[in-house]
């Protein structure tokens, strides 16, 4: 433990963030970086890559649940608009739409470099993914980066058979940060030993 670097207390979390392609060619990776840093999270480790496609399919879960929730993100915005998913995509089934969507999130990551990064702090999962707004930008809430900087929508974004484009990535939950994390850094790649300057005030550090 570093010089004035308190020991961390169980609210303690760290969650796996990426920029996606579209946030890195829109120059909005600063803008990201700074919206945790003024909520007083830590970047412990960040880097911009280019991932291979074979690194990009193992970032995403490959189980059946979470496969049936892209296409029921996708179904339940067609259902709001009052439109037909099997016109739109070939076919109404879960299962299969999800499948479809996960392929374009593999794609849509490989378009150009990402930008990876840990994010340290007192709850910081459900931190960060308040920050970055709901995965859908059309219905995020203003003053999320989502709802700032994007209005896509699965309505757009199945209609042209691609990944919707929502900036960045946050990890859902712990198993999934813990996951994201070893896939995308190693332990010399982390950077936890030191104090942000305001913590001291803001968390009695």
């Amino acid at each position: 433990m570093g010089k004035n670097v308190k020991q961390k207390g169980p609210a303690y979390e760290r969650s796996f963030v990426m920029v996606k392609p579209d946030g890195v060619q829109r120059g909005l990776i600063g803008e990201v970086v700074s919206r945790f840093e003024k909520r007083g999270l830590k970047v412990v480790a960040m880097k911009m890559v280019k991932p291979s496609l074979e690194h990009i399919d193992e970032h995403y879960p490959k189980d059946e649940e979470w496969i049936g929730r892209l296409g029921d993100k996708g179904f339940n915005v067609f259902k709001e608009y009052g439109i037909d998913p099997k016109k739109l995509m070939g076919t109404d089934d879960r299962k299969e739409a999800g499948e479809m969507v996960r392929g374009w999130l593999v794609d849509y990551l490989n378009e150009a470099p990402v930008v990876a990064m840990i994010i340290e702090g007192i709850h910081a999962i459900d931190m960060v993914r308040k920050i970055a707004g709901t995965t859908l930008p059309s219905k995020a809430e203003i003053g999320t980066i989502r709802g700032d900087f994007s209005v896509d929508s699965p309505a757009a974004a199945n209609l042209e058979k691609r990944a919707i484009k929502n900036i960045l990535h946050a990890s859902e939950n712990k198993e999934e940060a813990e996951h994201e994390i070893a896939h995308w850094f190693s332990r010399e790649e982390i950077f936890d030993d030191y104090a942000r300057a305001e913590h001291g005030v803001m968390f009695n550090e």
